[in-house]
């Protein structure tokens, strides 16, 4: 945040801007150019999606449902490492603010390829991927300040039986 700081602050083109940002904070064995780390980011990004929006269409079998879903879920999470590098990606997803919500998800991601590839059965995989979903909302939460807390509360005032 300091580095995006000084380029903002520091004046000139906005795209050399964004390129020595891309440059400083990626990890030195990587060999992509900015503009290529931003295409991957983007190809594996939409491979993702594609992927989500095909499970949909499989829907009434669970087992292909769970595979297509779940590979691309692990797409579009894992489509930020291009912009980052992998190690600062799993540096935040093991951040202490979210490592319980990132265990949780893969956790999830893992008990739904399990149910559907070994143990082949279509209930479980639907509760798994129900789960999972769950968890990766919980997950992306984490990244948004105080997200996580003000549904915490909404689901807490809004499911109170009190009587």
């Amino acid at each position: 945040m300091w580095k995006m700081k000084e380029y903002v602050m520091s004046g000139g083109d906005e795209e050399e801007r964004t390129e020595r940002f891309l440059d400083e904070e990626s990890e030195g064995l990587c060999s992509l150019s900015p503009t290529q780390r931003i295409y991957s980011f983007a190809a594996c990004l939409l491979s993702g999606l594609v992927l989500m929006f095909l499970s949909f269409i499989v829907f009434a079998k669970p087992i292909k449902f769970a595979l297509l879903f779940t590979f691309g879920n692990v797409l579009a999470v894992g489509s930020t490492a291009f912009l980052m590098g992998p190690e600062q990606q799993l540096r935040m997803m093991f951040d202490s603010v979210r490592v319980y919500a990132t265990a949780i998800y893969i956790g999830f991601v893992v008990l739904a390829l399990i149910c559907a590839l070994w143990i082949q059965s279509k209930i479980l995989t639907l509760l798994a991927i129900i789960c999972e979903i769950c968890a990766l909302i919980w997950y992306c939460l984490s990244y948004i300040p105080f997200a996580r807390r003000i549904v915490s509360d909404l689901m807490i005032r809004f499911c109170d039986t009190e009587l």
